[in-house]
């Protein structure tokens, strides 16, 4: 598989799932302590934690220590690495579509 990144499934597999999204998308507001970020979803800690490794996993988030205390952050970097491959995409299909625009107009030109 040409360009296969193992990295980036690991990326659209912690962004598959909502609460791992709800999570990102929190994180993106500042840092938060474990436990507040876990508060709003109706889960056991340690089933929240799993999605936090899935996400540290991913390279999505990081978490310091201090104390008794973890905090999460985002890791910016990572989702830049979604934005550049949905942009490739993109600009492929754009070109395509482009392509077949053109395509149609010169099938309308030459219409009696």
């Amino acid at each position: 598989m040409p360009n296969y990144q193992p990295a980036l499934d690991d990326l659209f597999q912690a962004l598959a799932d909502p609460t791992r999204r709800a999570v990102v998308e929190r994180l993106a507001r500042g840092p938060v302590p474990t436990l507040e970020l876990a508060r709003p979803f109706a889960m056991a800690l340690p089933s929240f934690t799993q999605h936090l490794g899935v996400l540290e996993k991913s390279g999505l988030v990081r978490s310091r220590k201090e104390g008794r205390v973890r905090t999460w952050e985002l890791a910016p970097g990572r989702l830049a690495t979604a934005e550049r491959w949905l942009a490739t995409r993109r600009a492929r299909w754009e070109r395509r579509l482009d392509q077949l625009d053109n395509y149609l107009e010169t099938l309308k030109e030459k219409k009696p």
